[in-house]
């Protein structure tokens, strides 16, 4: 597997405006990538609801909020995360601190947005959050490349 990746970092101002701008961007570098409609569409709400929960929850109505979201496109996943203190982040740092959503967490133990993070798990492949500097959600989609790449040269036989 190839470790090198495309990053692209992004920060908006925490308001409900501007979620659709980062769905319009991270939809760009997921059909770039090959991703099928269908899954693009999946990427779009998940990315869409960590944003909106940022929005939301984090700064309580705050005019001066930023939200940091960075894309690493790898060849074979992308990874999303949504960052919303609005700092610039470590990215090796960040995957070391996240952690897996504890499904065995009730609802009401999860904090606020909580089940925006269950419908964020059953779209992506995998979720991490931490919580210690603010809230980091890092998602990450799955590319299946070689199953499309397979039937490209395929030719129907003609009847």
């Amino acid at each position: 597997m190839n470790n090198a990746c495309d990053y692209i970092e992004m920060k908006i101002p925490a308001q409900p405006e501007y979620v659709g701008v980062v769905r319009l961007t991270v939809s760009g570098i997921a059909n770039r990538m090959g991703y099928s409609y269908d899954e693009i569409e999946d990427i779009k709400i998940a990315v869409s609801e960590a944003c909106t929960n940022a929005v939301t929850h984090a700064y309580k109505g705050k005019e001066n909020g930023q939200i940091t979201i960075g894309c690493r496109a790898y060849e074979d996943r992308l990874e999303v995360m949504v960052l919303d203190n609005g700092k610039s982040f470590n990215l090796e740092q960040v995957s070391e601190q996240v952690g897996p959503v504890d499904k065995s967490t009730s609802v009401e133990q999860l904090s606020e947005g909580g089940l925006g993070l269950f419908l964020i798990e059953s779209l992506m492949d995998e979720v991490k959050i931490s919580s210690d500097a603010g809230v980091v959600v890092v998602m990450t989609k799955l590319l299946h490349k070689d199953e499309v790449e397979q039937n490209v040269d395929r030719v129907s036989p003609s009847t």
